[in-house]
């Protein structure tokens, strides 16, 4: 991971201060154009799912200082791009998609984040805007001539995204294969309808920012900028925002409040104080003064990095609620009201029950829990991957208490 260059900038100097930095092009003349003006910069997202996750919570959060600095954000949502699919970090083809299906993604999303930034009218409020709206409305012999002609498939063989693919012997579409064409003339667009002079993004996208930075000057002339973010593991090396139950998804209804207070209450130790600066407002001397203690202290560290987080994407009242849930949950043992709740027909076989929970992503998964006596029903460890469970197994509340390990609690409701 390249050094952090000293900047001057206000934006750039906080952004790198919060271990935010990767790379950048050009950095001396983007540190100076932060200086002296308001920047305007974007980050795309593609409308794949109907929710994003914590791998893209360092790119909103990005968006976030942007802002916060005084600049101005934009949100692009891929409402185009999704129709060709973005071959990075892909063995396969992505499924296409509908026009209603990709809709739904992106409005589902939106309910999800938007809140995270302030838009309106304002100098630095955001703006949202859909790449579709150039995008499906370009024809093809046009485009070709005037964007295709600046692209040298030799170059675009080379690009990470492509070539991985081609390495592994796996199918690239002609479809796919378009996708960093369609990335770079966003950038174009974007600069000529507002102004932007700035894409972020993950440091896997930097190939597709490089296309955008030399697609500008080409066509229009301009100096455009790219800054990309490091990809984020943990310290023992584990993809962020990966756990046994699948993604940790941004959408509350795809992931609780609760259980999103949880995961980064179970963030190891040595994370601690980066997370707080990556994934919260925090000063950073109040990051300082917590990410140094240790024992028991480090644990309600760790609580304020999961209140803070949680703030930031649910609002305070659901991190608070959240907070509390869990310290009855643990201080107290009781089957506290804020718990995740599912649903399920009794009587089920107990791993079916691990998975409806979302304790485990499949039977064997819980089968594994039940072995390394990680899985309880009730507060009592299960010791049967066979067990049965009925209606006799509820509590007096009427449900049931899964647990994986001391800090995941769900409860079941019969059907």
């Amino acid at each position: 991971m390249p050094a952090a260059p000293q900047f001057q900038s206000e934006f750039l100097k906080t952004f790198a201060a919060r271990g935010a930095y990767y790379d950048c092009s050009a950095p001396q003349d983007l540190d100076a154009l932060f200086g002296r003006e308001r920047v305007t910069a974007y980050i795309g997202f593609d409308c794949t799912a109907d929710s994003l996750h914590v791998g893209n919570l360092v790119q909103l959060m990005t968006l976030r200082r942007i802002q916060q600095a005084g600049h101005k954000p934009i949100l692009l949502m891929g409402g185009g791009t999704t129709k060709a699919g973005d071959p990075s970090g892909k063995d396969e083809t992505r499924q296409l998609l509908t026009n209603e299906q990709i809709e739904h993604n992106k409005q589902s999303i939106l309910s999800g984040i938007r809140h995270l930034l302030k838009f309106g009218d304002g100098p630095s409020d955001a703006i949202l805007v859909d790449n579709a709206e150039w995008l499906d409305k370009l024809e093809y012999i046009p485009f070709l001539r005037e964007v295709g002609r600046h692209f040298s498939v030799n170059r675009m063989l080379t690009m990470d995204s492509v070539k991985l693919r081609l390495d592994r012997d796996q199918p690239l579409s002609f479809l796919e294969f378009n996708y960093s064409i369609m990335q770079a003339y966003d950038f174009v667009e974007l600069y000529k309808r507002y102004g932007c002079r700035l894409q972020s993004s993950g440091s896997d996208q930097w190939g597709n920012i490089v296309s955008g930075i030399e697609l500008g000057r080409r066509m229009e002339g301009a100096q455009l900028f790219g800054l990309t973010t490091p990809l984020i593991t943990t310290a023992s090396g584990a993809k962020m925002g990966k756990t046994a139950a699948g993604a940790v998804w941004l959408n509350a209804n795809r992931v609780s409040p609760y259980d999103y207070w949880q995961f980064w209450r179970n963030t190891e130790d040595r994370d601690v104080g980066r997370f707080l600066r990556l994934f919260s407002d925090m000063p950073q001397a109040e990051i300082a003064r917590l990410e140094i203690l240790e024992g028991a202290e480090l644990n309600e560290a760790k609580k304020v990095l999961a209140t803070e987080a949680t703030a930031i994407l649910h609002g305070r009242a659901a991190a608070e609620a959240a907070s509390e849930t869990a310290r009855r949950a643990f201080e107290e043992g009781v089957t506290a009201e804020g718990l995740p709740t599912v649903s399920a027909r009794l009587p089920d076989g107990i791993l079916n029950l691990a998975v409806a929970a979302g304790l485990a992503a499949s039977n064997s998964e819980a089968r594994k829990l039940i072995i390394n006596n990680g899985l309880k029903l009730n507060d009592t460890a299960v010791s049967d991957p066979r067990l049965t469970v009925d209606s006799s197994a509820l509590n007096k509340d009427g449900v049931l208490k899964l647990s994986s390990g001391k800090k995941r609690h769900v409860l079941v409701r019969p059907l």
